[in-house]
């Protein structure tokens, strides 16, 4: 073989690679087991924040390296947002009433729906039409893109600017989602811009318990403010009295004693972190009782650090543990009595800097001076930004740029307030307050402060784009409590063992020991690194992806089976060990190279077009496709070279007593029956295509819209008792009930009921009114909504998952779909067509690899209500007949491979001869092949969970049912096309013969 340093310096880089991102793993679960030692949660998390991974890499780091667990394995929830473009439109418009403007965004709407057109190009068309003669900057030369758009502007221009606006607004919304994530304290999440879908974002959190929390954290819009503040030598002192009040034990009393205005010192109270530099004396080391002592005697204090004089705006230092019990009480009722009333308190969105103890927030007094409450200056105002290095510190920073109302009204604030702070605040969370030197005209200014690049940056971003033009909505929404998740790793886990065990046993069983595990040794290193690269990917795994790992360790075998089936052959041909070996690995390689990249086209598709559970079985089948080709056409060729070169396993034996005569020397004529075949395929088509008229397909919500519910009863319920309940829940909205398990305790219930809306109550209303039905029928019996929403409450019933797809997410989803199957299909027929210069062969596949997608389909259209399991059509099914067509080609490539082989061995001998001895000689791999991936995929029927069972049995047909169309459909097909141009040229031939004989 040549290359071998390559092969070897490959495989030792590769093997480094992946210990040492799996390493990671590890290192959390030894940190964690460390840390759970200590009792106090304190203790732990200080332990956690000390340790260094190989000296370099901390706790956090560990855990944002190692191998994440996707939502169906912990837990969680999944979201797409999306930033209507349409309001965006408005708010650039001012909002405008004319009549041409209201029409136009009117049917631009209607059309969306239905269209793959973006809003933008159906709004400029339709306004053309509504308002001919008239041009687009008589709408949007507004204030707000002063600068960018003038009376004078062309269509173009005023379009181009619409376009980057918007997505100036799609920017900042993943910014401000990202920001928001951060600080609720997700760990490993997932945020992302989908690609070709503009405006969606999504967001995957592992872990999350309070979907209801995150949904209002995530829907709120951006809002930039600048604010006057009071300094903190004015406020510390209602702050004391605020104290005091709460420590004598007042709560909800009125009083009318006003704000003490002497500037005391406060009692003593103990410090809970110190400035860099003070005495380490001060530091206090109190224990837990006597900070609760503390507590009683400073219930507000004894938290809050105050600062004193000379702190401009910044009031107090807290630590991030106690900020919510602080908030608690400065905007309780005491407080509304004793502070002012044009007092706001906010907190920093950072922690400070200059600060010894870790995670310590900033609290600042903001300075309300409208009789609204709103802010003297708004984010509307900014009309660029950038980050910039300070000339004299050296430090990032942001340089902001205003319009002429904004530099006017930014003036006046500056002016009014040198020697202060200007906070600069973005969703109630203080940026920055840097002290006003001097009135700073012009528009521009820098905002300054304990800044990373990374901050400044999206910091810049935040200003630029300033106040989301329109709230991000949730289109999509799925939440799997983390019960469900557990169940889903041990039966993942479980899937994955036993059909690796199966897959092992029966390697050796038809190919002997040594041959065997060489093939199974191969199968451990694709494991280990599909592994690796997905943890150096920063990948999450999944059940989906799971199963795409066990479908790469079927497809794996398909190598080593086709290798050793071409070994089996030369030995037969009295070839010696070692040339046999040379001519098995050299003749494989093309049918292998050939089957794998059809396969790895499949693999893209899938990617490019699915979203969520698609992806992460495409991202694990893509890396186990290029895994399982290096390590069973290289890595056991170096195996078997370094022996037979020093002369061991010369009498080596690639069968055993079942599969020595598998399928060997057999003579069927396939060519003859294809008029049979092709009239079972015919009646076959109709019966499916009839039943898609008659009986129709089950769509989920990933095409109509909708909302599912899967609710874990306490006893056996029969999905037409809760069916009957859904029609008097849901009167006018469309609603099914279906039961995922034979227990009839786990029904998953969908309904579309105000799916249009985009007012997030809805789902909470939507859930209630689920909760109120089903109690007052009897069928649950939690005590209250929360009980019932939560899914590791299941005694009385609760809701175990639920998901959400809107109806624009939906039409997306249809047509995505479609385009993937077709696609598909084109992409594999240009391939084959290149690849084997001939027609014949790419009509032969694609007709077969249409009739395996319509078979898959058909059945479950046939099928569905008669399977103890859900044969609904949603993105997973549609992932499933691609994959169908991506392992389907495989067995048709090898077939045309040998085709080809023997045609150019074969020139002069009868086509349909050369046909049916081909098919015959691959056979006994095509069996090998297909009962090893069904083997992996009745495993995965069996006990993959409920989730992956469509899945599974839509693979199994098509595992059935490609093999014979690619024996009985695609062959035949080829031989019909190709057996007359061939019978053509040789009786031209012949002619031409005899022309010259005479």
């Amino acid at each position: 073989m040549q290359n071998k340093g390559i092969v070897i310096c490959t495989a030792v880089l590769l093997t480094l690679a992946s210990i040492f991102y799996l390493s990671f793993s590890f290192a959390t679960r030894y940190y964690d087991s460390e840390a759970a030692k200590l009792k106090d949660p304190i203790a732990q998390q200080d332990y956690k924040d000390s340790v260094k991974y190989l000296g370099i890499y901390s706790y956090q780091k560990c855990l944002e390296t190692q191998i994440g667990l996707g939502l169906d394995l912990k837990g969680g929830m999944n979201v797409i947002l999306e930033v209507s473009v349409p309001d965006v439109l408005e708010t650039l418009a001012d909002h405008k009433t004319d009549p041409a403007f209201t029409k136009s965004m009117k049917e631009a709407r209607a059309e969306e729906e239905t269209s793959q057109s973006d809003f933008i190009s159906l709004f400029v068309k339709y306004y053309h039409q509504n308002a001919p003669g008239h041009r687009l900057a008589e709408l949007f030369a507004t204030q707000q893109l002063q600068g960018k758009v003038n009376p004078q502007s062309s269509d173009s221009e005023v379009e181009k600017v619409l376009r980057e606006e918007v997505q100036a607004a799609i920017d900042n919304s993943f910014n401000v989602v990202r920001t928001r994530i951060d600080k609720f304290g997700v760990v490993q999440p997932n945020i992302q811009k989908l690609e070709g879908q503009t405006g969606r974002i999504m967001v995957e959190m592992p872990g999350i318990k309070e979907p209801e929390r995150m949904r209002k954290l995530l829907q709120g819009s951006a809002n930039l403010e600048f604010w006057e503040t009071y300094n903190a030598e004015e406020i510390i002192p209602y702050l004391q009295q605020l104290d005091s009040r709460l420590a004598n034990g007042e709560t909800t009393e009125t009083t009318d004693s006003t704000a003490a205005e002497t500037k005391a010192k406060p009692a003593e109270k103990p410090a809970k972190f110190k400035i860099k530099n003070a005495d380490k004396n001060d530091v206090a080391k109190t224990s837990n009782a006597q900070m609760e002592a503390a507590k009683k005697q400073h219930p507000l204090l004894a938290m809050l650090q105050t600062t004193g004089q000379n702190s401009l705006a910044l009031v107090g230092y807290a630590s991030v543990r106690d900020t919510a019990a602080i908030s608690k009480l400065i905007y309780g009722p005491v407080a509304k009595q004793v502070l002012p009333s044009d007092v706001k308190l906010l907190w920093s969105a950072t922690p400070e800097d200059g600060i010894q103890a870790k995670n310590i927030f900033g609290l600042y007094a903001i300075k309300v001076t409208s009789n609204n409450g709103q802010a003297p200056l708004q984010g509307d105002v900014v009309t660029d930004a950038k980050d910039e290095f300070n000339h004299v510190t050296g430090q990032p920073e942001v340089n902001m740029t205003m319009n002429t109302e904004g530099a006017r009204r930014w003036a006046a604030l500056t002016k009014a307030n040198i020697g202060k702070a200007i906070a600069i605040v973005l969703d109630n969370a203080v940026y920055s307050a840097p002290r006003v030197n001097g009135e700073i005209d012009g528009g521009s200014s820098s905002i300054s402060g304990n800044f990373t690049v990374e901050m400044t940056k999206d910091l810049a971003n935040t200003l630029k784009s300033g106040r989301m033009p329109a709230p991000a909505r949730i289109v999509q929404e799925e939440v799997v409590g983390p019960t469900l998740g557990a169940a889903s790793i041990q039966q993942g886990i479980i899937s994955f063992a036993i059909a690796f065990v199966l897959l092992i046993i029966y390697m050796v069983l038809m190919y002997n020991f040594i041959p065997g595990m060489i093939a199974n040794a191969a199968l451990i290193i694709n494991v280990f690194f599909t592994l690796g690269i997905l943890t150096s990917f920063q990948a999450a795994l999944t059940m989906s992806g799971i199963a795409g790992m066990v479908l790469s360790l079927g497809t794996a075998v398909d190598a080593n089976v086709l290798i050793y089936e071409r070994i089996k052959e030369e030995l037969r041909a009295g070839k010696g060990m070692k040339q046999a070996v040379a001519a098995g690995y050299g003749n494989a390689f093309s049918a292998i190279f050939d089957s794998n990249l059809t396969s790895l086209i499949t693999g893209v598709i899938l990617y490019v077009f699915g979203t969520g559970p698609i992806q992460g079985f495409a991202t694990t089948w893509i890396i186990g496709i290029v895994c399982s080709f290096f390590s069973a056409v290289f890595l056991t060729r170096l195996v078997y070279e370094h022996q037979l070169n020093k002369d061991r396993w010369q009498n080596l034996k690639y069968w055993t007593g079942i599969s020595k005569n598998l399928m060997q020397d057999k003579n069927y004529k396939f060519m003859s029956m294809y008029k049979s075949t092709f009239g079972i395929v015919i009646i076959l088509s109709a019966v499916f295509i009839g039943s898609f008229f008659v009986r129709g397909l089950a769509q989920s919500i990933d095409f109509t819209g909708g909302r599912n519910y899967v609710v874990q009863f306490e006893k056996s319920t029969q999905p037409e008792q809760v069916r009957e309940v859904l029609r008097t829940i849901f009167p006018n909205a469309t609603t099914s009930a279906l039961s995922l398990g034979t227990d009839n305790k786990t029904i998953r219930i969908s309904t579309n009921y105000k799916i249009e809306s985009n007012n997030p109550a809805v789902d909470n209303e939507a859930e209630n009114m689920l909760y109120q039905g089903l109690k007052k029928a009897g069928l649950v019996s939690q005590k209250n909504l929360e009980t019932f929403k939560n899914p590791d409450l299941r005694a009385g019933g609760s809701i175990i998952s639920s998901s959400k797809v809107g109806p624009s997410v939906a039409k997306d989803v249809t047509y995505g779909a479609i385009i993937s199957v077709i696609i598909a299909l084109a992409a594999i027929f240009l391939y084959i067509l290149v690849r084997f210069r001939n027609v014949a062969f790419s009509l032969g596949s694609t007709i077969a690899l249409a009739f395996d997608a319509l078979t898959v389909i058909g059945l479950f259209s046939l099928l569905q209500g008669m399977l103890p399991f859900s044969l609904e059509i949603d993105q997973t099914f549609i992932g499933a007949v691609l994959t169908v067509i991506g392992y389907s080609i495989n067995d048709k490539v090898v077939v045309f491979d040998r085709i080809r082989e023997n045609f150019k061995l074969h020139p002069k001998q009868d086509i349909q001869t050369l046909f049916n001895d081909s098919i015959n000689q691959t056979l006994a791999r095509t069996i090998n092949t297909s009962f090893s991936t069904l083997i992996v995929l009745l495993v995965i029927l069996f006990l993959g969970g409920k989730s992956i069972q469509p899945f599974a049995f839509a693979m199994t047909m098509g595992v059935v049912f490609g093999t014979l169309s690619s024996i009985f459909i695609a062959s035949p097909i080829a031989y019909l096309f190709m057996g007359r141009s061939i019978e053509d040229r040789r009786l031209n031939e012949a002619a031409l013969e005899t022309a010259e004989a005479k």
